[in-house]
């Protein structure tokens, strides 16, 4: 893909090597994601990929279990500041300092926007043990729909 260099004024790209490194980051279908779908998938549970849990709601959970009310997140330890493993950038800090922060706040708004629609939501760390992240999610799932069916 040919990029235009240099950046329009006011681009977040402090280079093009960063631009073309920014651009490749995934937003889905990370590695930790397909190994935690997979572990899920193991133990039976369907559920939908990238996929918006409330049809009004501008925003994707990594995994939808629509009829139990479940929406699961794995979230990158850079994008969403993870407290063990998130370091500020040497360059361009401001700028992306306040990506971040933008990005827990946002994470936070969907967190209560999808409880008050009676979703339970679930997040784990891109570096949390992929089994016992889809561990904790079946059996929440399970739960759920016990509830429901009862």
């Amino acid at each position: 893909m040919e990029h235009n260099w240099p950046p329009p004024e006011g681009s977040w790209a402090s280079s093009a090597s960063r631009r073309r490194n920014m651009q490749a980051i995934r937003s889905r279908d990370t590695t930790p994601e397909r190994l935690v779908r997979r572990l899920v998938h193991a133990q039976g549970l369907r559920y939908r990929v990238a996929a918006r849990p409330l049809p009004d709601l501008r925003r994707t959970a990594d995994l939808v279990f629509r009829p139990a009310k479940v929406a699961v997140f794995i979230d990158g330890c850079y994008w969403h500041g993870c407290p063990d493993h998130y370091v500020p950038p040497k360059t361009n800090s401001g700028y992306w300092s306040d990506k971040v922060a933008r990005n827990i706040a946002r994470d936070r708004d969907t967190d209560q926007k999808l409880r008050d629609a009676g979703w339970l939501v679930l997040r784990f760390w891109e570096h949390e043990p992929s089994h016992e992240s889809a561990d904790q999610i079946a059996a929440e799932v399970r739960r759920r729909r016990n509830v429901t069916n009862s």
